[in-house]
């Protein structure tokens, strides 16, 4: 049986949420898309998730929720993380760590989908080693789930590229986040696994990774604090659609789409529940 699978690359603020309201109805129906990926970890003012976000995100017809590093940036989604079966914080960290490790979706053709997100170790905060969480998880996940998607949220590629031959013909897809920069590399590796290094972002393209460009210029070169607020032009939706074989495991197509927003740039850079934009210089 083929299974579409549609990846939404990271959602930041508003801008991202309303382009999602506006296209992802229309596309998964045109496209046939069985199943619906998208990383939020940014969705609530450029940084974390909150619980009225998340409601938000499944009446636009998402089926599976990933975070990442900012994972716990908002405390209130705790309880979702906790008490949701379909959103997952990176399965790496503690043991400990509030949250699910997987998740799973059942497609209307009967078919489950898994995914599991894998949090990089270089330039980024510590965390246990992917390698042995993802084996330690694999032989449970293909007795729960036909297909299984592997998203590694990560900042140097090279730990990707080396997630992506390390799991070939065990999944069914590895992708990319957290850079909001689409790669051009996407492809079917020998062994039936689809790949790509990070399918972008879901938000503003006229921005510094979905923000302001003049504050994060001026947090650059006087390295002062200041608060990265959410640009607002030229929306685009960013992702890969994966078309894999529930039987075999195997990936048969990769695809990367950009969906354009079609509306009037957004003059807010944040709403009532998405909270102010932090002070920092991370994304």
């Amino acid at each position: 049986m083929k299974i579409n699978v549609l990846c939404i690359g990271d959602i930041v603020g508003r801008p991202g949420r309303r382009i999602l309201s506006q296209q992802l109805f229309g596309f998964v129906r045109d496209n046939s898309i069985d199943c619906v990926i998208a990383n939020a970890e940014n969705a609530a003012g450029g940084s974390g998730l909150t619980p009225q976000i998340y409601d938000k995100l499944l009446k636009y017809g998402v089926h599976l929720i990933t975070l990442g590093d900012h994972c716990f940036r908002k405390k209130d989604i705790i309880p979702t993380l906790e008490n949701q079966k379909n959103i997952v914080r990176p399965a790496n960290l503690s043991q400990y760590a509030a949250g699910k490790e997987a998740a799973i979706y059942q497609t209307s053709k009967g078919a489950t989908v898994a995914v599991v997100t894998l949090i990089g170790r270089i330039f980024m905060k510590p965390a246990d080693c992917p390698y042995a969480k993802i084996d330690s998880l694999l032989t449970r996940l293909k007795s729960q789930a036909d297909i299984v998607f592997v998203e590694v949220h990560a900042e140097a590629t090279s730990e990707k590229v080396a997630m992506g031959y390390y799991l070939d013909g065990k999944v069914s897809c590895v992708f990319g986040t957290h850079t909001h920069v689409m790669t051009a590399d996407e492809r079917i590796l020998p062994g039936g696994t689809a790949y790509i290094t990070d399918i972008g972002m879901t938000g503003a393209a006229d921005s510094v990774l979905g923000r302001n460009p003049e504050s994060v210029i001026r947090a650059f070169r006087t390295q002062m604090p200041y608060p990265f607020e959410v640009a607002a032009g030229d929306v685009r939706l960013n992702g890969i659609v994966v078309t894999a074989d529930s039987h075999t495991q195997k990936a048969e197509r990769i695809e990367r789409i950009v969906l354009c927003d079609q509306a009037s740039p957004d003059t807010l850079t944040y709403d009532s529940d998405d909270g102010k934009p932090d002070y920092n210089n991370g994304f």
